[in-house]
């Protein structure tokens, strides 16, 4: 397997902003020179995960979690080292090698997607080739370049047609089980799990095919809508049906519509409403929220307007809340008793339609409309009631003017400030800066010193010219920052977060991890000169080592005449030192 190069990798990081990439996926904070935010990684109440935009690279002092912008996309997207690399270069404007691509890809997962794919091409020739498929399509007002830019398909009904038509070979059946195409019973017998079924093929930010939704044609079919499994490829929570087609269909995508069901999707873009998009039989997540906002600043729930499309707007709501930075708007849209986007948008066509999104309600009237319900605003104890319920959602909402304005209507509703307390951010003993003045503190050693300066800007190290004389100290520590030069010297463009990834799987990774999230204060310059002053230290070290090398052979009357003169001369560098 091919290696994509170090310095290709190094720079990719250099350009990239891990504040950004992590930002629009986590809720950030800033405190001081970094950003905190509640680690996305394992639950916890306060803010342990910190990302730093000089280091470029992300620590939660709760459960350890590390790494470059790369890391964060493999962990938190759940992507392959290959995606992440090309998923970030795409932000930059860079390509990675063809051949690097070529070479790296997961023979695993490209297999797995290639069966998927095969799948949808089958599901899509089983359309054209069913009577009762298309007269449901043409019943329905589908659009053949609709069919054809969602990859509509039809999976046949009984029990084997697709593992008859792909399922032979043993490898391929075992990928399409993989992929969620296939259930079994009690007896183990192996059969189509989607069957009698209009097929919508679901895909991943890169357009490929990575699940699918069936409805059913015959209404008394059950249940209305079938939705594949959790695979290694799907994951329900974190992908949205239609966003690839909106995607393509937008140059600029100002707007997405979060609607219920695939055919509404569907129903809006042969309408001309081409941002809408489908949650997959599950609520609002935090990743959906984190996934609209990354692709539209302003978006749009279409619920029913009974109970149950009330309680999945406040859902909603809960999941965007903490991603509210300035510059995103969230609108409900709560739909007619008995109407969805299907019927509305074919009734009152796309102009219709477009008006009542003007007219839908903003977060901040569904927030506080919401929470005031069943509370007597003219009454102390009721604004009280609805300042207690508000505050701790209000602290979740990012610093800024629509944060300030929220609380500021709080006021006004209540005379309640709500001026929350900053939440505690917890800070272990290894984070602590340096002692102020009267404080005792142990001072660190030089090579822990030096190391530390290298992984805070690894470029010092090119301040120093081979060789490396400190390189012959013995001393603990001597070996890895002599390994952290030699490091940064090969690659210049390395950041923190690289170099901490160099040594993932050492023995000596936990105590860099420690010294990289020290605070070290101070300007660049000071710094340098404290690095360099280190160094310098070193080789006097160094040299005081080899003197008493050649005194101890003196000693022991094995000195020769080239040894004299060499410990001459180191005395002799010693006194003008």
């Amino acid at each position: 397997m091919a290696r994509i190069p170090d310095a290709f990798i190094d720079d990719l990081l250099a350009r990239s902003d891990i504040v950004e990439v992590v930002g629009t996926r986590v809720p950030l904070k800033r405190q001081g020179k970094e950003y905190a935010a509640r680690c996305p990684f394992h639950d916890e109440r306060s803010a342990s995960f910190t990302v730093s935009p000089t280091k470029q690279f992300y620590h939660c002092f709760g459960c350890g979690a590390h790494g470059t912008a790369i890391s964060f996309l493999m962990q938190y997207d759940r992507l392959e080292f290959l995606d992440a690399v090309e998923e970030l270069a795409r932000r930059v404007g860079m390509e990675v090698p063809r051949d690097t691509q070529q070479r790296n890809a997961n023979p695993e997962t490209r297999d797995l997607y290639g069966a998927m794919e095969a799948a949808s091409t089958f599901f899509r020739t089983q359309l054209t080739r069913s009577d009762k498929a298309r007269a449901y399509v043409d019943k329905r007002g589908i659009a053949a370049e609709i069919v054809e830019r969602y990859m509509i398909g039809y999976a046949p009904d009984g029990f084997s047609a697709l593992r008859d038509a792909l399922g032979t070979d043993p490898r391929r059946m075992q990928l399409l089980e993989r992929g969620g195409l296939f259930s079994k019973n009690d007896k183990g017998h192996v059969y189509d799990k989607f069957r009698d079924r209009l097929m919508f093929p679901i895909h991943d930010r890169r357009g490929r095919t990575i699940a699918f939704g069936g409805r059913v044609i015959d209404p008394e079919d059950s249940p209305k809508y079938l939705n594949s499994p959790e695979t290694a490829l799907f994951h329900k929570g974190r992908e949205l049906y239609g966003l690839w087609q909106a995607k393509q269909a937008n140059q600029k995508l100002d707007r997405l519509i979060v609607v219920e069901g695939y055919m509404d999707v569907v129903a809006l873009a042969q309408y001309g409403v081409s941002q809408a998009v489908a949650t997959l039989g599950t609520a609002t997540t935090p990743d959906h929220a984190e996934l609209l906002f990354r692709n539209a600043p302003d978006v749009y729930f279409c619920f029913d307007g009974d109970r149950a499309g009330r309680s999945a707007a406040w859902k909603a709501l809960e999941s965007v809340l903490p991603r509210m930075k300035d510059g995103r708007q969230a609108f409900f849209l709560f739909l007619p008793d008995g109407e969805d986007p299907d019927s509305l948008v074919r009734q009152e066509g796309v102009e219709g339609f477009d008006a009542r999104l003007r007219g839908a309600t903003p977060l901040s009237e569904f927030f506080y409309a919401s929470l005031s319900t069943d509370v007597n605003l003219s009454s102390l104890d009721g604004k009280a009631r609805l300042a207690e319920r508000c505050k701790p959602l209000l602290a979740q909402i990012p610093d800024g003017a629509f944060g300030d304005l929220m609380r500021q209507r709080l006021t006004e509703l209540t005379g309640v400030g709500a001026r929350a307390s900053a939440p505690q951010t917890h800070v272990p003993a290894q984070r602590a800066t340096r002692a102020g003045p009267g404080t005792p503190a142990q001072k660190p050693s030089l090579v822990r010193g030096a190391i530390t300066h290298l992984l805070h800007r690894p470029g010092f190290a090119l301040d120093l010219q081979p060789p490396y004389r400190f390189a012959a100290l013995r001393q603990p520590g001597i070996d890895l920052l002599s390994e952290l030069v030699l490091l940064v010297r090969e690659r210049p463009d390395i950041a923190t977060g690289a170099l901490l990834e160099h040594f993932d799987g050492r023995e000596e990774l936990a105590a860099l991890q420690k010294l990289a999230v020290l605070d070290l204060p101070g300007e660049e310059p000071d710094l340098r000169a404290e690095f360099l002053d280190a160094i310098a230290q070193l080789e006097k070290q160094v040299l005081q080592q080899r003197i008493e090398e050649l005194q101890q052979q003196q000693r022991d009357g094995a000195l020769d005449d080239a040894g004299k003169q060499e410990m001459r001369e180191l005395l002799q560098a010693r006194r003008r030192a």
